[in-house]
């Protein structure tokens, strides 16, 4: 009888680009496109939606699923629509590698999409611009520790989520604090700095925290200093 050939040979075809929980440092290229992007904070482990409709930010996604499926988020030093002249505005240094882990095209072309935090780079230098997108090569080796989940230590846990909810009833905002109260630590301290409505600068200083302990020294003291939104000058 003639030989066949299984239908399904999964086990045996290489993957092009590792499992996400696989990726190491010698998985990371050492120049990837940037998706500048103010007030807005991905964490490693944090999952961002995001709405794509400018064509230079299509064609950075179409590039990154061609390749490694890796698009640096990172925050402008200054908004865009700033009067600034026409230059690119100036980027902080260190940004956040997300990976493209769920995407769908829409009927006209643009996209929703899901990244979801790898670990943190510094930008080195722009390269230029590829496709209308801002390139740059970046260095990642001082976090190596954001691919290795390590716990924070100990935390006022009750002290965090009170000051929570004092900071969203200044705000005037509402959360399903049933959901917020049954995360373990790790999901919180990703999730609370990434959903809190901070100043971009106050955002930067939670991704600069250095490891998680120091992220909760930092969210505590942001909670607690915000205040209630000024509605006129103070008499």
């Amino acid at each position: 009888m003639p030989r066949t050939t299984p239908l399904f040979v999964d086990d045996d075809v290489p993957r092009r680009i590792p499992r996400l929980g696989d990726m190491t440092l010698a998985d990371i290229p050492p120049e990837v496109g940037l998706f500048p992007l103010s007030g807005v904070l991905l964490l490693p482990r944090g999952k961002l939606p995001l709405n794509v409709f400018e064509p230079r930010y299509i064609a950075l996604v179409e590039d990154a699923l061609a390749s490694h499926r890796l698009i640096g988020l990172i925050q402008p030093r200054w908004q865009e629509d700033e009067d600034e002249g026409n230059e690119a505005p100036p980027l902080y240094t260190t940004g956040c590698l997300g990976r493209l882990t769920s995407m769908t095209e829409r009927a006209d072309g643009t996209y929703a999409m899901t990244l979801t935090g790898l670990l943190r780079f510094r930008l080195l230098r722009e390269t230029g611009l590829r496709r209308g997108y801002r390139v740059a090569r970046i260095d990642v080796s001082s976090f190596a520790g954001d691919l290795n989940e390590i716990p924070s230590e100990p935390f006022d846990r009750t002290q965090l989520l009170n000051s929570l909810k004092n900071y969203f009833q200044k705000k005037g905002l509402n959360a399903r604090w049933s959901l917020i109260e049954q995360m373990d630590d790790s999901l919180l301290l990703v999730t609370l700095p990434m959903i809190c409505p901070f100043p971009p600068a106050e955002k930067q200083a939670l991704l600069d925290a250095e490891n998680l302990t120091d992220r909760v020294r930092v969210l505590q003291t942001l909670l607690d200093l915000s205040g209630p939104e000024q509605e006129g000058p103070p008499s």
